[in-house]
C-alpha cells in the first residue's frame, strides 16, 4: 500500500537571518535545497558509493563507532520483535573504514543485511569533517554527527532539539508529522526504545489500519520529500519525522541545537514524572492539575506572577542561572 502526503515546503538560498528569523519561528519543517552544495563531501557523494567512502575513510582515524545490524528479512527496518520485549538487530562495534568497505561489498546484492551508523560525532570519529565542510547558518558552534548505511528506515519518532539534517551521498526520503498527531501515531513505549527515542508502531510501507484506525488521520496531516546529495531539511524539535535511505551507500550529517538557557531542564523528564504523580489520580483531581499546570506552565491566562514583587517571585521569577540551582535543590530534597 502506498501512502500519499503532502509536499515539504522547500526554500532556496537560505541565509543565516531567513533561518533564525523566518523558517525557526514558524516551527514547520523546510527543505533547504543545494544548502551544501559546495562542500567537498558532497562532491564525493555525487560521484558515487565508492567516492563518498573514500572521502570519509580519508578522515577516519580508527575512532570505534556503533552499528546496527539486521539480518536481510528486516528489509532495513529495525524495529522491535517478540511483542516488543525485544529489538530485530545486534549494535556491534567497528571501525568507519571497515564499515565502508562492508556497505560497499553489499551494494551489488540483492537482498543484503541491513547496516546503519547513527549519531557518530565527527570530531570524534572524522576529525577534520566540520572544518572541511561548514554549516554557515547556525549563531552557535555545533559539532555535526554523521549517520551512514544502505537502504534503511529510520522509523518515526522526534527529537528533542531543532535539527538540520544535510544529505551527503545517495538518496533518503523524509516523512514528518506535527507534533499534534502524536495520538494518531501509536507510539511505542517510552522507556524501551530503538536507540533513545519513543518511536511510532506504525509501518508507512504496510500500515495496518484495523489495529492502528487513528493513523489514517495522521496520514492527512504528514508532509514528504525526496532529498539528493546537497540537500537539507530543518526538522523543528518535537516534530514527528521518518527517515528512510534508498541506495546502497547514504551519508547524511545532522546538527541539533536547542536554543535555549544552559540551564533549562528536561521537558522529558517532566512527563515522566507526570506518570508517577499524576495520570493515576481520580478525573477530577487530574482535571484540576490540567487548569493548575496551564496556569503556571503553560501560561494561559499571561504571567502568573505578574501580581507579586519581583524580590517575592521565587520559582515563578525569569529562569537564571541562580533560580536554577534552587529548583534543582529544592527538587533533590523533594525527592531525596
Amino acid at each position: 500500500m502506498t501512502l500519499s502526503f503532502q509536499p515539504l515546503d522547500e526554500r532556496h538560498d537560505v541565509t543565516r537571518q531567513i533561518l533564525r528569523e523566518e523558517i525557526v519561528p514558524a516551527y514547520r519543517p523546510v527543505v533547504l535545497r543545494g544548502f551544501a552544495a559546495d562542500w567537498p563531501a558532497v562532491a564525493a557523494g555525487r560521484a558515487g558509493a565508492r567516492a563518498a567512502a573514500d572521502y570519509l575513510k580519508g578522515l577516519d582515524q580508527g575512532a570505534p563507532v556503533e552499528a546496527f545490524v539486521g539480518a536481510p528479512d528486516i528489509k532495513g527496518r529495525f524495529f522491535y520483535q517478540d511483542a516488543e520485549r525485544s529489538v530485530n538487530f545486534e549494535r556491534r562495534p567497528g571501525a568507519i573504514s571497515a564499515i565502508l568497505d562492508d556497505l560497499l561489498a553489499l551494494g551489488d546484492q540483492v537482498d543484503p543485511p541491513s547496516v546503519y551508523v547513527g549519531s557518530a560525532p565527527t570530531p570524534k570519529v572524522l576529525p577534520g569533517f566540520a572544518e572541511a565542510n561548514r554549516n554557515l547558518l547556525l549563531d552557535i558552534p555545533v559539532d555535526p554527527r554523521i549517520w551512514f548505511g544502505n537502504a534503511v528506515t529510520a522509523q518515526t519518532h522526534y527529537d528533542m532539539a531543532d535539527n538540520i539534517a544535510v544529505v551527503v551521498a545517495g538518496r533518503r526520503r523524509f516523512t514528518l508529522f506535527p507534533p499534534e498527531q502524536t495520538a494518531n501515531l501509536y507510539v511505542g513505549p517510552l522507556d524501551f526504545t530503538l536507540a533513545g527515542q519513543p518511536i511510532s508502531m506504525v509501518s508507512l510501507d504496510e500500515p495496518d489500519h484495523a489495529r492502528y484506525p487513528r493513523f489514517a488521520q495522521a496520514v492527512e496531516h504528514g508532509l514528504s520529500a525526496e532529498l539528493g546529495p546537497g540537500d537539507a531539511i530543518y526538522i523543528p524539535t518535537l516534530w514527528w519525522h521518518h527517515v528512510r535511505s534508498l541506495d546502497s551507500l547514504n551519508v547524511l550529517v545532522n546538527y541539533w541545537w536547542r536554543d535555549l538557557p544552559p540551564e533549562a531542564g528536561s521537558p522529558f523528564k517532566v512527563l515522566v514524572h507526570g506518570l508517577l504523580a499524576v495520570r493515576h489520580l481520580p478525573a477530577p483531581q487530574r482535571a484540576a492539575w490540567r487548569a493548575i499546570f496551564d496556569h503556571y506552565l503553560f501560561e494561559v491566562n499571561g504571567d502568573p506572577a505578574a501580581h507579586l514583587p519581583e524580590d517575592r517571585k521565587g520559582v515563578l521569577g525569569p529562569l537564571s542561572p541562580r533560580l536554577a540551582l534552587n529548583i534543582r535543590a529544592f527538587l533533590k530534597r523533594a525527592f531525596g
